[in-house]
């Protein structure tokens, strides 16, 4: 039987492009590529006609996970962006470990991000929170603490 190999991506559609890429860029992630795509066979791909679309590929710095950002240009969604509940059905958010969680916070603050609820120590092993992006994109910030607790 087939198996997954591994996860190579995944894709967020997004109207602003250049704010969603900042955010992600003040997060520590690094540009990969970037591209304009669409046409007939892509259509047929993803099930639209003739799409055509801005394209940018971020990479944590591990290189081990990839954030595509989609701006559809020629069939963009009429309903716009929305800001989904943290029980909202489906995929809700992407996690993060990062380093400084305080400090990143404070960078993310003098941009306009703010958290969803508190930052938390959880159980001493994680300082914990939501965050919410551009067009209402939630990541989970972790900062491991637990070596820190023990010591």
């Amino acid at each position: 039987m087939a198996k997954i190999r591994r996860m190579d991506h995944v894709s967020i559609n997004v109207e602003d492009m250049d704010s969603a890429k900042e955010f992600f860029l003040t997060l520590g992630m690094e540009v990969a590529g970037e591209a304009k795509v669409g046409g007939a066979q892509v259509g047929r791909i993803i099930g639209l006609t003739e799409p055509m679309s801005d394209v940018v590929f971020l990479r944590t710095p591990d290189g081990h996970s990839q954030i595509e950002l989609v701006k559809h240009l020629a069939a963009p969604d009429k309903n716009g962006p929305h800001a989904p509940a943290s029980n909202r059905l489906g995929l809700i958010h992407i996690a993060f470990e990062v380093e400084d969680l305080p400090g990143l916070l404070t960078d993310l603050r003098a941009k306009g991000y703010d958290t969803v609820g508190t930052v938390e120590n959880f159980e001493d092993v994680y300082l914990l929170c939501f965050l919410r992006g551009p067009e209402g994109i939630i990541v989970e910030l972790a900062e491991d603490i637990s070596a820190k607790q023990s010591s």
